[in-house]
């Protein structure tokens, strides 16, 4: 069973089995050419709130080490995690632009007005990498199940190619397993990791 905190936005209600800190170790398998990555990876994902109407998400990940030498970090990414619905004048932004009308406190009820012809409830997500790339995924959240895709990338000059991606993530007997695929180093979209994380806190 899952427990809402009391200060929930009703908009994140959703989202709240992601709530959490989550641990455990994934796998890598990704090929382009003759070149395969490989390997398991520690991970750790965070899903909070603070408030308002988004679920603030970080997550690292360190290569594990076979030979006993010392693990090597990967990458790290921050973000924002949203339901998608139109915006308002009660709103802040764009940046510190404060809102022009009052606050509006949704409810529930207002919350289900936002699912879609599936029977889920569209979402936005928003990652900044370690590495130089910024993501904005389009999706899903269906019950305990998230399927999200790329709809914008974003490279710094220095960052290695990345073009585009896909991820799932699900609660399966109260673990968090996601899989992500990615279109990189000139390869087309297909399979590059998955973990299995348990809630530490």
């Amino acid at each position: 069973m899952i427990e809402l905190p009391e200060d929930l936005p009703a908009d994140l209600v959703p989202l709240s089995w992601l709530l959490g800190v989550w641990e455990g170790t994934g796998v890598i398998d990704y090929r382009v050419g003759d070149t395969h990555f490989e390997g398991e990876f520690s991970h750790r994902v965070s899903f909070s709130h603070d408030g308002g109407p988004f679920l603030n998400y970080s997550a690292s990940a360190t290569l594990a080490s076979a030979d006993g030498t010392p693990s090597r970090a990967l990458n790290s990414e921050t973000g924002f995690w949203r339901l998608a619905r139109p915006s308002t004048a009660a709103e802040p932004g764009p940046g510190l632009l404060p809102p022009r009308e009052s606050e509006i406190v949704r409810t529930a009820d207002d919350v289900e007005k936002l699912r879609n012809a599936a029977g889920g409830f569209d979402i936005e997500v928003s990652l900044v990498h370690s590495d130089g790339v910024s993501e904005l995924y389009l999706g899903q959240a269906k019950g305990p199940r998230i399927d999200l895709a790329t709809d914008a990338v974003v490279r710094t000059a220095s960052a290695r190619h990345y073009a585009a991606a896909t991820r799932m993530y699900g609660l399966v007997e109260n673990h968090l397993l996601w899989a992500w695929d990615i279109a990189a180093l000139g390869r087309e979209l297909g399979s590059h990791a998955s973990a299995r994380l348990a809630k530490v806190s």
